[in-house]
């Protein structure tokens, strides 16, 4: 088996490699390492959680420590689409920095300008940050990227569904057009392809996991319920499964706050995370979390990239995500370095159906159904449209039942609507004749709200005689 040693990365950095507890080279920094080493352009692309974010720090770290920095300038620059990912990579760097003389600066929206602008002025060597709040500081005059050497663009297609790219390929007009360039991806399709085009030259292409697939280590499961039921299904899931910590994810924000709501009205102890928050206030919500105060994490999709919480024991997608894609990053938040891991999702109406069944087709298998009471119990196929109208064949035939035990009057006039019913489907019926007129018998009053023969003013024929 490959280790860290046979990579090529230096004596300094193994030694925090082994105090951070990693032992052996995941997929893609055994692939990645030695190709940035070389110096080369790379665009990578693996599954969520196989460790991307070491692939490029770590031979970063020994470029950076074998040079040296001109006039104080950025010689690194990493791009991230969100916050919560940024601080993500500024902490790994962080780990196996520790025995380096490298400095860094974490440039992301939602911190004032203030404590950022000190650590421009220093000077430092990697730049994590933003597209939005870099573009601000340049704009500013604050940061000079004419000696960047390596750029990194991290989760390219979160980019590009965020809207980024442009403001990306802005910042990357500044830069040196002799650097190198890693470009790495979640996924890699024929638009990312045409898009890293505008940023490597000639680059390694490392793939390690075929398009959109899902970590063998992560168990999925979909649990069929009602809107109204949502919330009690949620709670049922929970308590059978014992979870450990989880994401809870929600596609709207405003659901988000319902939902934490609700849990700690119910005893269950929750945060949530979403981008309307102040980053203080992310950054409390996500503290809170690590530390195991609150186990479990109501979020949009801003949580689904980047965050890697150690041991994450399950996620659970309250609202089906509509791009199938998301799925993949949701669940990709358990089961990671290794990890076991459960994700469920609520499927609640044929909308989160019709999106359950576009995310087996990408992922390319069956997600087994499971009894919110029981997840222990599991169905391999889902209700089908032949199960479903068998369901709604019960009641009709317990209403038959029930027939049985009223009158027999009741029973034959709703046996002659049922036939009327039939007939009008099959064809019109044809008209009808106008009733025998018998001779001295009166026009029917307009009002025969009366009870008996003498208020209505109208005498039956068959009374006639009797009358007479």
């Amino acid at each position: 088996m490959t280790s860290f040693a046979d990579l090529g990365l230096s004596d300094t950095l193994l030694k925090s490699i082994k105090a951070c507890g990693y032992e052996n080279p995941t997929p893609i920094q055994e692939k990645s390492i030695p190709i940035i080493l070389m110096g080369r352009d790379v665009l990578g692309s693996a599954q969520t959680g196989t460790g991307k974010t070491a692939s490029f720090t770590l031979p970063m770290i020994d470029i950076l420590d074998a040079g040296r920095a001109k006039a104080r300038l950025p010689r690194s620059l990493i791009l991230t689409p969100t916050r919560e990912l940024a601080a993500q990579v500024s902490e790994s760097f962080n780990q196996f920095s520790q025995n380096h003389g490298l400095t860094k600066a974490l440039l992301i929206g939602g911190v004032s300008f203030g404590e950022q602008d000190a650590l421009l002025d220093r000077g430092v060597d990697v730049l994590i940050a933003t597209p939005g709040r870099l573009l601000d500081h340049l704009e500013r005059g604050k940061v000079l990227l004419r000696d960047v050497k390596i750029l990194v663009i991290d989760e390219a297609d979160r980019m590009l569904d965020m809207g980024f790219i442009p403001d990306v390929e802005k910042i990357t007009k500044l830069l040196p057009k002799i650097r190198q360039t890693l470009f790495f991806s979640a996924t890699l399709n024929k638009t990312i392809y045409k898009i890293s085009e505008n940023f490597v030259i000639n680059p390694k292409i490392i793939e390690i996991s075929p398009e959109f697939t899902t970590a063998d280590t992560v168990e999925q499961f979909v649990c069929h319920t009602t809107p109204r039921k949502k919330h009690d299904t949620l709670r049922q899931l929970i308590t059978s499964e014992n979870v450990a910590n989880a994401f809870i994810f929600c596609n709207r924000k405003r659901d988000i706050a319902t939902l934490k709501t609700s849990l700690n009205k119910n005893g269950m102890d929750a945060e949530c995370l979403h981008g309307d928050m102040s980053q203080s206030a992310r950054n409390a919500a996500l503290t809170r979390f690590k530390n195991n105060e609150v186990k479990l994490l109501v979020a949009s999709d801003v949580a689904a990239r980047g965050i890697d919480i150690a041991g994450l024991s399950h996620v659970f997608n309250f609202d089906v995500p509509s791009n199938p894609e998301d799925y993949v990053h949701r669940i990709g938040r358990t089961g990671r370095a290794g990890n076991l891991g459960k994700a469920f999702s609520l499927v609640a109406n044929d909308d989160d159906k019709s999106a359950i069944n576009a995310i087996e087709k990408l992922i390319g298998k069956t997600i087994p159904s499971v009894d919110s009471g029981n997840t222990g119990k599991t169905t391999s196929k889902k209700p089908n449209k032949s199960a479903e109208s068998t369901t709604n064949a019960e009641p009709a035939s317990t209403a038959e039942n029930s027939a049985t035990e009223k009158s027999p009057t009741e029973n034959s006039i709703a046996k002659n609507v049922t036939q009327d019913t039939a007939r009008t489907d099959a064809k019109p019926s044809p008209r009808r004749k106008k009733p025998t007129r018998y001779e001295g018998e009166r026009d029917a009053p307009p009002d025969c709200s009366g009870s008996s023969f003498k208020e209505t003013e109208h005498t039956p024929a068959f009374l006639l005689n009797q009358t007479a």
